[in-house]
């Protein structure tokens, strides 16, 4: 159990632990599941219960070659994912997830996760996106499935788990900042619970942010509406740089007019892209993988048969999936929540008609700069292509709203997922390996939660000016419309006006509702200041960066450039300043993967 103190922070009560985690989606609760099993005092704070996580959605599959379809190795899962990464991702990185992969697989399979099986026992294995045998030569099956339902198999046996290691969970409450002290190590996080408007400051030896992605700054998306970016928020405002910002994957099948997501799988199952003519054009576009390209190349392919005419339905905008060829029984059997997603919000039903699709942003691969033990990294100067960096003491990141570089400037599907497990384990030995319960806690600034209750404060004092709803809907039709699929020299710049305009009238946002219970008014506006990091981190850096590369298609400049911008970029919220710093190409163990132009 926690300590609780009387000395206080800014006024606030605060409560001790070894560690803290914001989120408890498949990354939180991996990691927390490796602390509390060990013997640590960890505490998990989530804004909604556990098992309601987005990682809950998660549909097609965990990437790792466990070989029980076909022959398959982690070396060809490895240059998948640097091929997919559009060579943005660092190497170093990517050979450690998928060296770990099958261990991570295995694992969650003795902890009880329900995969579908083969008929001699073994983890089902679908075909997925951009997952090749012999680097590059023909499609493998890699992505070990539960059904549709991968994500919500995860959530559910992560959480059982963590509850029967006794998994200390406050459900219900916000993390709003984090509080760095002179040295600036982090100390912990000031959290508001949601059923009384209170606040308290949770004392830490190491806060770790796993807190998902940020979808919810686009007006179309896959992800649910507690994916607002708060962990990039708070490391923003805390003085820490974002990491590859520009890079948003747009996933090519969302239910046209909802955002829904069809996940993957239903092309790894032999579900087809038809175009208003009825043609299979893909074929066209990808002559190997087809279907089942990596997601940036589908995605950019079905928007050019939507700009040349050949889109489907009255207006034109959108493409067809088909997949009432597989068959009745396979549809019930492998791909049941996806029938139910078309009946619901496309009308259809899958069995007899096509579902119209479109791509819908669905994924960050940017995020808080992290090692692959999940500490954060920060460069030690104003030049980050030195290369040189520092660890922030107390602070880590994993997950989705982490950027360790895994998926570069598009990430392979099934590796979302992988990451978690991984990622989350990794970070949770390493803190058990480094004892941390044994460690001291860090000095805490006596007013470390001040400018979080200055912020709070303002909000119930404004009686007029920005209102939370209009202002999230600028926010959401801003990056849409400036930073989407196809991006531009005028949009982009245009966006960032637009998007600087937003950030200039923040502190004049009001709600109309003061109370303190359950407020979700308040929620809401305190995401926004999240969203508002997310959104000029994501339109600065995309008008920065002068080339097409994996999601950042840019119609100036439509070929990818090694030369100029093989590397990282890093936003600082302070000043909206950008630096560079370099793409590790070297792996561990391995001869790197020199950069080359993709086909598939």
């Amino acid at each position: 159990m926690a300590e609780i103190l009387s000395h206080k922070i800014s006024g606030l009560p605060r409560r001790r632990f070894d560690s803290v985690i914001v989120g408890a989606g498949g990354a939180g609760m991996r990691c927390s599941l490796q602390l509390a099993q060990s013997g640590v005092n960890v505490a998990v704070l989530s804004k909604v219960f556990p098992t309601r996580s987005h990682t809950v959605a998660a549909q097609g599959g965990i990437g790792a070659s466990l070989g029980n379809m076909s022959e398959d190795n982690w070396y060809w899962h490895m240059f998948d994912t640097v091929k997919g990464s559009d060579y943005l991702g660092d190497q170093d990185a990517i050979e450690f997830m998928c060296r770990e992969a099958t261990s991570a697989v295995y694992e969650l399979e003795h902890f009880g996760m329900p995969f579908d099986r083969n008929e001699d026992g073994t983890i089902y294995q679908r075909p997925f996106g951009g997952h090749t045998a012999n680097l590059g030569e023909k499609p493998v099956q890699r992505a070990c499935a539960a059904a549709d339902r991968t994500g919500h198999a995860l959530l559910h046996t992560l959480y059982q788990k963590n509850v029967e290691a006794k998994t200390q969970f406050f459900i219900e409450w916000m993390a709003l900042d984090l509080v760095r002290n002179d040295d600036g190590d982090c100390v912990g996080v000031v959290a508001l619970e949601m059923e009384t408007g209170n606040l308290m400051f949770f004392e830490s030896k190491a806060t770790v942010l796993a807190t998902g992605g940020a979808g919810r700054i686009w007006a179309a998306s896959t992800n649910a509406f507690i994916n607002t970016g708060d962990g990039a928020g708070m490391a923003a405002r805390a003085d820490i740089p974002l990491q590859d910002m520009e890079f948003w994957q747009f996933h090519p099948t969302g239910v046209a007019g909802a955002g829904v997501l069809i996940t993957e799988g239903v092309r790894g199952e032999g579900g087809v892209l038809l175009n208003s003519d009825g043609e299979r054009f893909m074929e066209r576009y990808a002559p190997t993988l087809k279907d089942l390209a990596p997601r940036d190349f589908v995605s950019r392919s079905m928007g050019q048969e939507i700009n040349e005419g050949r889109g489907c339905g009255e207006n034109k905008d959108h493409v067809l999936l088909k997949l009432d060829h597989l068959g009745e029984e396979k549809i019930l059997k492998k791909l049941p929540s996806i029938r139910e997603i078309a009946i619901k919000f496309a009308n259809v039903d899958p069995i007899k008609d096509p579902i119209p699709v479109v791509p819908t942003i669905h994924y960050q691969m940017g995020g808080i700069p992290t090692d692959i033990n999940g500490q954060v990294i920060i460069p030690d100067s104003q030049d980050g292509m030195q290369g040189s960096h520092s660890v922030v003491q107390g602070l880590y990141a994993i997950g989705e709203c982490a950027c360790v570089s895994v998926h570069g400037a598009n990430r392979l599907g099934t590796n979302s997922l992988l990451d978690l497990i991984v990622f989350g384990r990794a970070t949770g030995r390493y803190l058990v390996n480094k004892n941390i319960s044994a460690e001291g806690h860090r000095r805490v600034p006596a007013d470390g939660a001040d400018r979080t209750i200055e912020r709070l404060k303002r909000l119930d004092s404004n009686n007029s000016g920005e209102d939370v709803m209009e202002t999230g809907n600028l926010i959401r039709e801003t990056t849409q419309k400036y930073c989407g699929v196809f991006r531009n020299e005028d949009l982009l710049k245009k966006g960032v006006e637009k998007i600087l305009d937003i950030d200039s009238s923040m502190d004049k946002l009001f709600m109309k509702d003061k109370s303190s219970v359950f407020n979700t008014a308040r929620i809401e506006a305190i995401e926004i200041f999240n969203m508002i990091e997310v959104a000029k981190a994501t339109i600065i850096s995309a008008d920065a960066r002068k080339e097409s590369r994996g999601a950042h298609s840019h119609d100036n400049f439509p070929e990818r450039d090694d030369k100029g911008w093989m590397k990282h970029t890093l936003w600082f919220s302070k000043d909206n300043r950008l630096d560079y710093k370099p793409v590790i190409l070297k792996p561990s163990s391995v001869e790197s993967f020199a950069p080359k132009k993709r086909t598939f």
